[in-house]
């Protein structure tokens, strides 16, 4: 399906109780975004754990620094939107978090196949948090949250960031070491 900045069809005036129904979707995706980056701090402390590389330790251990800063701009956000932080169960992140787990264990410990399995299990997340992120701040945008949609950019910013210095590390020795194990 392609937007068109320059379509014909005229847009719909947005309704108050439309507005509520897209509300009630933005909290729903902060509720469950929130949920998600919680269980990922700990996550990301496994796989800190259980790596070879001490460039892919570090960078692990930087975005569970991050991840807990998220978990607090959401909170901000929530109380921006008028509504109190809570989370609910993400499905998506709880099979992401999962799939890292299963790459610990059926990996070799200390080597760089699964340091290789941990950055491609790292970016699918990174890539769940993006969309999500990027979906959430287009809908506070929409709804007049300014401020809110300005955080949920930073949070967005952030996970960019991290998926680069991910494929940084994979492309600069990781992967062509893996190789050769």
């Amino acid at each position: 399906m392609k937007a068109t900045k320059n379509s014909t069809k005229p847009k719909k005036q947005i309704t108050e109780q439309d507005g509520e129904k897209l509300k009630e979707l933005f909290v729903d995706g902060l509720k469950d975004i929130y949920w998600a980056e919680k269980h990922l701090t700990k996550a990301l402390v496994k796989m800190s754990k259980n790596t070879t590389s001490e460039e892919l330790k570090s960078a692990f251990d930087l975005h569970t620094t991050q991840t807990e800063q998220h978990v607090a701009t959401l909170e901000q956000v929530f109380e921006i939107i008028g509504e109190k932080a809570q989370a609910k169960k993400c499905a998506a992140m709880e099979g992401l978090i999962e799939e890292a787990n299963e790459i610990i264990e059926s990996t070799d410990k200390d080597t760089l196949v699964r340091d290789c399995g941990l950055i491609m299990a790292a970016q699918k997340v990174e890539h769940y948090e993006m969309a999500s992120y990027g979906t959430l701040r287009n809908i506070a945008r929409t709804l007049g949250y300014e401020e809110a949609a300005t955080l949920l950019q930073q949070t967005l910013d952030q996970e960019g960031e991290t998926d680069h210095l991910l494929t940084e590390i994979a492309e600069s020795y990781v992967n062509q070491e893996a190789s050769v194990e």
